[in-house]
């Protein structure tokens, strides 16, 4: 939820998109359940997504400092 509500704060989804996204996310039972959200809200997730560059952080290899561990 936090993705999408920050999805909202930067105009990247109207406040339509972002009511039926959370809802449709909440009475979820299933990642599978998930997935079957309609296509239009995928879509706007997606356009969202890529603008927010949210794959490209996904792909990325973790800092080395990530978690507080320093190599010595």
């Amino acid at each position: 939820m936090k993705t999408i509500d920050e999805m909202l704060s930067l105009d990247l989804l109207t406040p339509e998109q972002h009511q039926q996204i959370g809802l449709w996310i909440s009475e979820a039972d299933s990642p599978e359940a998930i997935l079957q959200m309609p296509t239009d809200l995928w879509q706007a997730v997606e356009r969202a997504s890529e603008i927010m560059g949210v794959d490209a952080d996904l792909l990325r290899p973790p800092a080395l400092d990530a978690g507080g561990v320093v190599p010595g």
